[in-house]
């Protein structure tokens, strides 16, 4: 057995995150840094970008970030792997070079290409290639085409000497794994150490959200202005320690690791990858010291012979207007304020002969808009009117954010003005998701400096993707030991949501295993759609974690579009795990003697 730990740092969780987290992480025992920038929403606003500037298109954070850093990366021998790319990797590659040489740090740059499929899309569409949810056709407007690739190029340009490795659109997790890869020599089928691998950078790429933020528990994590940004202790066999930098903030705890784990994820016994089916169902995350918890359980099978691809399409303009209104009654004075500015639109539409807008939203923030029918706060004082509007043309939108200055003079007493001006018109991208074989790639391209590329084969064994088929455990007959009381679902378990296009998962976990057989019977996807009535419109499905106790839901078309698309205020549902502890359920009275009540103070 291989002794060797190789230790990989988690320095970014996405675009925008915080530039502090490689100081933080070189002050700690590294050997990799995995920097991850991309979603589906971070590739829409990079294709926006894109747009404006030919040589736009990547995270600019990603140069920025790393460039004070490089002398000691370089001097420490630390490499990096990024997918920091995003939908212009060879303009990121050539930004880092100029860096490196402005500093004057030799600095071996590979990227990887092959993800973009721009220029198959006619032939595609001559193929009558349809999106994977909605069964549309492919849109004549795309921006961007992208293949979520895996890790095996990114394990070949480490073995060809990269200091770093660019990628775009590739899946987050396999940043960690091509370090993994290339590290222990693991095989393209050797599955089970592959799903250990994509498990690594799965609780890698979202940063801290593994060591303590989003974390349902909030007031158990300590230091939140300098929370300790996740390191993975690995080793060949594919089990590892997390933890996080000495003297940090944060919490790494088996709960918080946990919430990471079903994060943004569906079947979690069939999480499908580039390189791997993953089957994370019994996972097991165990104390290993303060702030360690040592991973173990994942087990894997042979991937699929697809590739999903994300594209992007322009579909009009949207402008969002945001007014601010205080006293008795704001929350109807905000309702009826978005009424008389559509009207106003709609008579200066009608003057020029210009269509009505395609979509509008109306959301009064502080009454809690995000619950629709459930809202409880209709009696407050302060409010913040959203007004969201879509209109093919930009021009139409000009004209309604013309109007927004009458709102001080014309309507509700106690407006106090528009927060950040009047908006200004902005391109509505949208995704159109598919998927592809993965022979008809061929071969990855990877470029280092002026070399000639190197071409990487990957493997199209395996069938064709297989999405959304339940795994979920019936529902149970398990007996009630004792009386039941009725309490918050907080009190018995906790809980993190995410997103996948229009759809968001909703992991909910016990706070103690022998909690499970009963919450089986009570969380049920009936009790769980109905209570996001009027918020989700499709299908609820579940499915289960056993490892870490857990049940995960995952909703669909309950996002308004999802990402950039979605007019709604929570676009990705981050809220909505929020929301399902809130729920009232039924337990055995003796589940919280002598237990001290967790959830919001008086």
């Amino acid at each position: 057995m291989n002794a060797r730990i190789v230790c990989i740092g988690g320095a970014s969780g996405a675009w925008g995150d915080s530039p502090m987290a490689i100081g933080q992480l070189l002050r700690a025992e590294v050997d990799y840094l995995m920097m991850d920038y991309l979603a589906e929403v971070t590739m829409s606003l990079l294709a926006r970008a894109r747009l404006k500037d030919p040589e736009a298109g990547f995270a600019p954070d990603f140069v920025g970030y790393l460039k004070p850093h490089l002398a000691e990366l370089k001097r420490r021998g630390i490499r990096v792997a990024s997918n920091g790319g995003g939908v212009n990797p060879n303009a990121c590659k050539l930004a880092l070079e100029a860096a490196a040489a402005e500093l004057g740090v030799p600095l071996h740059v590979a990227v990887v290409e092959g993800d973009d499929l721009m220029g198959e899309l006619d032939a595609l569409r001559e193929e009558g290639v349809r999106e994977w949810v909605s069964g549309a056709v492919l849109p004549r407007t795309v921006l961007t085409a992208n293949a979520y690739l895996g890790a095996i190029p990114i394990a070949k340009a480490f073995a060809q000497g990269a200091d770093v490795v660019i990628t775009g659109r590739c899946v987050d997790s396999a940043l960690a794994l091509g370090i993994l890869m290339h590290e222990f020599g693991w095989a393209t089928d050797d599955y089970d150490r592959l799903a250990a691998g994509s498990l690594v950078g799965h609780l890698l790429e979202c940063g801290p959200q593994s060591t303590g933020g989003l974390f349902t528990d909030w007031e158990q994590v300590p230091g939140w202005h300098d929370i300790g940004y996740p390191i993975a202790e690995c080793q060949a066999d594919g089990l590892f320690v997390l933890t996080k930098p000495p003297g940090t903030g944060g919490l790494v705890s088996p709960a918080c690791a946990a919430e990471q784990l079903l994060y943004e994820i569906g079947d979690p016994a069939a999480y499908v990858l580039p390189d791997v089916t993953a089957d994370f169902a019994n996972v097991r995350i165990e104390p290993a010291g303060a702030d360690r918890v040592f991973v173990s359980g994942a087990r894997g099978r042979a991937p699929t012979s697809q590739y999903k691809v994300s594209a992007t399409w322009l579909d009009g303009w949207r402008a969002v207007a945001m007014v601010a209104i205080v006293g008795f009654d704001a929350a109807r004075k905000a309702e009826r304020t978005a009424e008389a500015l559509l009207e106003r639109a709609r008579m200066q539409f009608a003057a020029r002969k210009i269509a009505d807008f395609t979509a509008v939203r109306t959301e009064v923030l502080g009454a809690e808009a995000s619950y629709g029918k459930q809202s409880q706060a209709r009696a407050t004082r302060e409010v913040v009117l959203r007004l969201v509007v879509d209109h093919p043309e930009a021009k139409a939108l000009d004209l309604f954010a013309r109007e927004l200055g009458s709102v001080g003079l014309s309507f509700a007493q106690g407006t106090t003005g528009l927060l950040g001006g009047r908006p200004k018109p902005a391109p509505v991208v949208r995704l159109f998701t598919f998927f592809i074989d993965k022979a008809r790639l061929g071969l990855i391209r990877i470029r280092c400096g002026d070399e000639a590329p190197i071409e990487v084969p990957v493997p199209t064994d395996g069938d064709r993707a297989v999405v959304d088929v339940p795994t979920s455990v019936p529902i149970g007959g398990a007996a009630e030991p004792g009386p039941l009381i009725v309490v918050p679902l907080l009190q018995v378990a906790h809980a993190r949501s995410g997103d996948k296009g229009d759809s968001s998962n909703i992991a909910i976990f016990c706070r103690k295993p022998e909690y499970m057989d009963h919450l089986r019977n009570v969380l049920t996807p009936e009790r769980i759609a109905a209570h996001f009535e009027g918020t989700v419109v499709g299908d609820v499905q579940r499915y289960e974690a056993a490892g870490v106790s857990a049940f995960n839901f995952v909703l669909k078309e309950a996002l308004g579009g999802g990402g950039m698309a979605s007019q709604r205020l929570d676009a990705q549902g981050k809220a909505y795990g929020q929301r399902a502890l809130e729920m009232t359920v039924p337990v055995p009275a003796g589940w919280l003697e002598g237990s001290a009540q967790i959830g919001p103070s008086d």
